[in-house]
Parts: C-alpha cells; structure tokens; sequence
C-alpha cells in the first residue's frame, strides 16, 4: 500500500513538471521480491507521444526511481 502511495506521488511529481499533457500512456509494471504487477497510465507531453519507445524512454526512469519495472506501453491515448 505504501509503495502504492510513493509510485503515485513520484507519478503526481513527474505529471506537474510537464509543461503539457499532450497524451495519456497506458503501461504494465512489475516489482520483485515478491512479485507485484501493475498496470497504470500516467500523462506524458507531446515528445513522448510518437510512439511506444520514446513513451519507454520518459516513463522507464520515473517508475525506476520508485523501484518498478516497465513491463509494456499497452496504449498512447492521444488528448482531445
């Protein structure tokens, strides 16, 4: 639960330096020792929106720094 908590405010952090949201990023994650699974979305900016690498390469060392794993972008939802 608590690891919960942590990831979301990471998440909260990394959504408020954003400039502009431009896309919603639908992922799969993992912990280890025990193993945890998560699937999450958190908005990212334009930039990352192209395609699901560069949504990888914004995303990755957000979930990192909380001690998660990306697993999979599963969806870029474009913003209306």
């Amino acid at each position: 639960m608590m690891t919960r908590l942590a990831l979301s405010f990471a998440l909260f952090c990394a959504l408020a330096s954003a400039a502009s949201a431009d896309c919603t990023v639908r992922y799969k994650a993992k912990q280890d020792d025990p193993l945890q699974l998560q699937a999450g979305e958190i908005s990212l900016p334009d930039d990352a929106c192209a395609s699901k690498a560069a949504a990888a390469a914004i995303l990755q060392p957000i979930l990192a720094q909380q001690g998660w794993t990306l697993l999979a972008i599963t969806a870029i939802i474009p913003s209306n």
